[in-house]
């Protein structure tokens, strides 16, 4: 492991480190309404420019089916690629720091980030050969909590997701730090699994040896951002994914 407000807990057994609660936590997405609403916020508050054109364009949200139900998809979240990655495309690194600089000036100093995670070069952070590239502006995707991967290393959950689906990019970020805090506050409870974002690689040492995913979790009231080999399971951490 790369992080170390933890000690080594990949053997570590849930029950000792997850508590039981008298009600199943509130897990739920947000409405619409709430994540334009948080977005709005952001925006505000670190002037991204993002214009009440682009606010008022967000259509409808697509409908959970049946069929997504019962994969374990439980909501569509709202997500926004920043910049431009010269071919027509968001810039995921970006994507992804934008939305970590806002954790980072909302809950200052209770943040901590792993030294070998790099937004600003390519050398050290991009998304995972196979996975689809994001658009630019506000887009939606279906939700599903990491819970089924909980055993499962980040290289077998790649080659078990169907093509239409996809593990979390910036997409995560922006869910724990804008959309859905209150998510991080349930990891800092233990009342919900750590996060593996399993659509970005990280080669930690920038050499191209990409043998890392970014890993977020919440403990001691501190939000930390580290990383963890993709050929090794982590129990506390859950791989979410995203249906397109």
């Amino acid at each position: 492991m790369k992080w170390s407000l933890f000690a080594d807990t990949s053997n570590l057994s849930m029950k000792y480190f997850f508590r039981k609660t008298a009600k199943k936590p509130q897990r739920g997405i947000l409405s619409l309404d709430a994540q334009v609403k948080a977005w709005r916020k952001a925006n505000r508050k670190m002037d991204w420019d993002i214009g009440q054109a682009e606010f008022e364009s967000i259509g409808p949200e697509p409908e959970i089916s049946q069929a997504d139900r019962r994969d374990g998809f439980s909501g569509v979240i709202l997500s926004y690629g920043f910049g431009d990655d010269g071919h027509g495309h968001s810039d995921v690194a970006l994507s992804g720091r934008c939305a970590w600089d806002f954790a980072a000036k909302r809950r200052k100093p209770k943040i901590w980030q792993c030294e070998y995670i790099d937004f600003e070069h390519s050398e050290h952070l991009h998304l995972r050969p196979a996975a689809p590239l994001r658009p630019k502006g506000f887009y939606f995707s279906k939700f599903r909590h990491g819970d089924r991967f909980q055993h499962v290393t980040v290289a077998e959950f790649r080659k078990r997701i169907g093509p239409q689906d996809a593990g979390c990019g910036p997409e995560g970020f922006q869910l724990l730090t804008i959309t859905h805090p209150h998510f991080a506050s349930m990891m800092n409870s233990r009342q919900m699994m750590f996060m593996t974002i399993a659509d970005f690689d990280v080669a930690p040492y920038g050499y191209g040896d990409f043998f890392d995913a970014p890993q977020i979790f919440c403990s001691n009231d501190t939000l930390g951002l580290g990383i963890g080999h993709v050929d090794r399971v982590y129990p506390l951490f859950g791989i979410p994914t995203l249906r397109f």
